[in-house]
């Protein structure tokens, strides 16, 4: 009777309920839109089994948008399968965004999903293309620092949480002052609070009437941040300064 026992434990121990999935999440952000540019999201099944993802795109605004030719938010992906899709976006909305969510069936598996995207632009009867990298979002990130020499970057704000968030900005000639007890702190010159709402995607340039120190701290519980640079001087298509690091 007791080794009967054992023996269902055992089985109770190694059965798919008590090995529950996990849901992996990816964001591809600064998805560029007008009448002149378009982005694409793409997935690639690096693995051997058949994988199961979700797709959420949205404006800028923050507002669910479809992807070209496929009605739902499902995909299923093959071993080996790659899929393109653009965002549903005939007119300018600004810089939408996109959330992957990979369902891994597991513990003992791993995602397999490779996530990427391309934004693409035609200026000046030439077709310009960048690549978009994935991020992932943290809590309350920050960025602060001297940003004389990238004055032409923008940093890329993605609220992915369904709460709304903050975002403060700080522009600076660089002086600083200091209060007992407390460590030097920038005097800004000009300064921001701006509202993001949930799901919503905004871009807020480092440098404004020539300041030379730049900070923007936000207040939000999935907040995605990246830095943008030109690809060309007078080229309003960015692509991604992966050198910028952020704190948290």
């Amino acid at each position: 009777m007791a080794r009967s026992i054992l023996l269902l434990l055992l089985l109770a121990a190694t059965s798919p309920a008590s090995d529950p999935g996990r849901v992996v999440e990816s964001v591809l952000p600064a998805l560029a839109y007008g009448p002149s540019c378009w982005s694409s999201l793409d997935l690639h099944n690096l693995g051997d089994r058949v994988v199961t993802v979700e797709v959420e795109a949205h404006r800028a605004s923050g507002a669910l948008v479809p992807l070209v030719g496929h009605p739902g938010v499902v995909f299923t992906l093959n071993p080996g399968q790659s899929i393109s899709h653009r965002l549903e976006i005939q007119e300018e909305t600004g810089d939408a965004w996109v959330k992957v969510r990979e369902q891994v069936p597991s513990q003992r598996l791993w995602p397999v999903v490779a996530v990427s995207g391309t934004s693409e632009c035609a200026i000046h009867n030439q077709l310009r293309t960048t690549a978009r990298e994935v991020a992932y979002p943290t809590r309350n990130p920050w960025f602060s620092d001297d940003v004389s020499e990238i004055p032409s970057n923008v940093i890329s704000v993605v609220n992915t949480s369904e709460c709304a968030a903050k975002v403060s900005l700080c522009y600076s000639a660089g002086n600083l002052y200091s209060l007992p007890g407390k460590t030097l702190a920038p005097i800004c010159s000009q300064s921001f609070e701006v509202q993001m709402p949930p799901f919503g995607a905004r871009q807020f340039p480092v440098a404004r009437d020539g300041n030379s120190y730049f900070s923007l701290k936000t207040d939000g519980s999935a907040i995605v941040l990246q830095m943008l640079h030109p690809l060309a001087t007078g080229v309003k298509i960015y692509t991604v300064d992966s050198t910028i690091k952020f704190q948290q």
